[in-house]
């Protein structure tokens, strides 16, 4: 894995239903806290979707980041990181990155990958821990449709939803989660 100024990490729900943990989630801290401590990467921009107030994957991501020992002012919250394009996209546009690793499991950084350098990113993918079972059957037959999305996305230049001021990932920050 080459060294890079940050790593992206993709979203997903911290619990799921009946309030057991979600593996992915689990999964993706454990692989982005690696990256961090290994000094792969300074910083970590969580990206997830916020749309609802009681439902905030990068907050979520950022403490369970700080519980393993990643400090606070390294993580930066994409709050408007709603589908996998937008959190790519938004790495480049607002948080000034043209090179990150992206940590998701493994169908995931495949497209998060193909979808930055696609838009000319120099991305690598960080793949943490897969999930079988069930969820992870499910998971992949949605993958289908996604990676479909992602080459329709690719063709007609499909921008994010929502777009916004720069944020500095800055060499020392003391509010990078706002």
């Amino acid at each position: 894995m080459p060294d890079a100024p940050v790593a992206l990490v993709l979203g997903c729900a911290e619990k799921v239903a009946g309030g057991r943990t979600n593996l992915y989630f689990k999964r993706r801290i454990a692989a982005a806290a690696e990256l961090y401590h290994s000094g792969k990467v300074r910083a970590l921009i969580v990206s997830g979707d916020n749309s609802h107030k009681e439902y905030d994957e990068p907050t979520a991501m950022k403490n369970a980041l700080e519980r393993a020992g990643v400090p606070p002012e390294r993580v930066y919250c994409d709050f408007a990181g709603l589908r996998t394009l937008d959190s790519v996209v938004r790495a480049n546009a607002i948080f000034g990155q043209s090179r990150f690793i992206v940590v998701s499991q493994r169908f995931h950084t495949e497209r998060a990958v193909y979808l930055a350098r696609s838009r000319g990113l120099e991305a690598f993918g960080f793949d943490a821990q897969s999930v079988g079972g069930g969820a992870g059957l499910r998971t992949r037959a949605r993958e289908w449709v996604a990676r479909l999305a992602a080459v329709l996305d690719t063709a007609l230049d499909t921008q994010p939803k929502y777009l916004g001021p720069p944020v500095e990932i800055a060499a020392k920050s003391t509010d990078a989660c706002r």
